[in-house]
C-alpha cells in the first residue's frame, strides 16, 4: 500500500488524495443533475435564470461547503465513538486518520438543508439531486483507505483476492477481505442506479424517492459489510456503523411510506 506519496519536499498522504478526488468528481456529477434539471427548476422558480454557462456553478459550491462539513461530521463521529481516547489526547480531534461514514452523512446532510433554503429548492427534492453525487463521492474516497491502509479493510480471508496491508497506516500482514474495493464496487453501482432513478423524477413524480433510495441501499450495503469487517462490536451485538445503518434504513422505509401516503392524499382530493 502507498499512505503517502513523496514529490521532493512534500509528503501527500494518498486518502487525502482520494479524498479530494471524490469531492471533484462528485461535484461533476452533482452539477450534471442540476443541468438535467434546469428547466424544471427554473418553471418552479427555484434558480436564478442565467445565460452564461459559466454561471451554472451550483455542483462545485454544494460539494465544497456539503464535503467540507461531512469531512467534520465523520471526523467528529469517529473520535465521539471512543470519548476516552479523545480525554487523553485531544489531538486525535485534527489527525488525518479516523472517519466514520455516518458521521459524514449527518454532516453533509445539516450543510445541505441550509443549502436547500439558499436555492429555494424544496428538502426532498434537493437530496435527490445530490444522492448520486454523494454515493459517488463515498465510491471513491473508500479506495483513498485501501491505499492508505488505514484499516478498514475485513476480516482474513483464504479467498484468491484477498489481501494484506504491511506498510499500512493500520498495518496486517494476514490476508483480508479488501473491503474498501467491495464498497467502491457497490457505491458505484448504486449511484448508477439513483441516477438512472432521478430521470423519473423529472417527469413530475413525488420528490423523495431517489433520496429514499439512497438512504436504504447504502444503509443494506453498510450494514453487509460490517459482517466482514474488524470493527468492534456495542449495541445488541452490532457495530456502531451497522447501528447507524438500520437508523438509514428506518429512515428510508418511514420516508417512502410518507410519501405514498401524501401522493394517496392528494389523488384522492383530485
Amino acid at each position: 500500500m502507498i499512505p503517502f506519496l513523496h514529490l521532493g519536499p512534500l509528503t501527500i498522504p494518498t486518502f487525502g488524495l482520494m479524498v479530494a478526488a471524490g469531492l471533484l468528481v462528485s461535484a461533476y456529477v452533482l452539477q450534471a443533475d442540476f443541468d438535467r434539471r434546469r428547466d424544471t427548476f427554473l418553471k418552479s422558480g427555484y434558480l436564478k435564470e442565467s445565460n452564461e454557462p459559466s454561471h451554472h456553478d451550483e455542483g462545485f459550491l454544494v460539494i465544497g461547503i456539503a464535503g467540507l462539513s461531512g469531512l467534520v461530521g465523520a471526523r467528529l463521529y469517529h473520535v465521539l465513538e471512543s470519548p476516552r481516547e479523545l480525554m487523553a489526547d485531544p489531538s486525535l480531534l485534527v489527525s488525518r486518520f479516523g472517519f466514520a461514514w455516518f458521521g459524514g452523512f449527518l454532516g453533509g446532510f445539516v450543510a445541505l438543508i441550509f443549502l436547500a433554503k439558499y436555492y429555494r429548492i424544496p428538502a426532498l427534492e434537493f437530496m435527490d439531486v445530490c444522492s448520486p453525487a454523494a454515493a459517488v463521492g463515498y465510491a471513491i474516497g473508500r479506495i483513498g483507505c485501501l491505499l492508505s491502509g488505514d484499516g478498514d479493510y475485513g476480516v482474513p480471508t483464504k479467498l484468491p483476492w484477498g489481501m494484506s496491508f504491511p506498510n499500512g497506516v493500520v498495518p496486517t500482514t494476514a490476508r483480508v477481505h479488501p473491503t474498501p474495493i467491495y464498497e467502491f464496487l457497490i457505491w458505484m453501482l448504486i449511484a448508477t442506479i439513483l441516477w438512472q432513478l432521478g430521470k423519473k423524477t423529472l417527469g413530475g413524480e413525488a420528490p423523495g424517492k431517489v433520496f429514499c433510495a439512497y438512504l436504504i441501499s447504502t444503509g443494506v450495503a453498510r450494514f453487509g459489510i460490517e459482517f466482514i469487517r474488524i470493527n468492534p462490536k456495542s449495541f445488541l451485538g452490532m457495530s456502531n456503523a451497522q447501528t447507524a445503518s438500520l437508523v438509514s434504513i428506518l429512515l428510508g422505509i418511514i420516508l417512502v411510506v410518507r410519501i405514498k401516503s401524501n401522493k394517496q392524499k392528494g389523488n384522492a382530493t383530485v
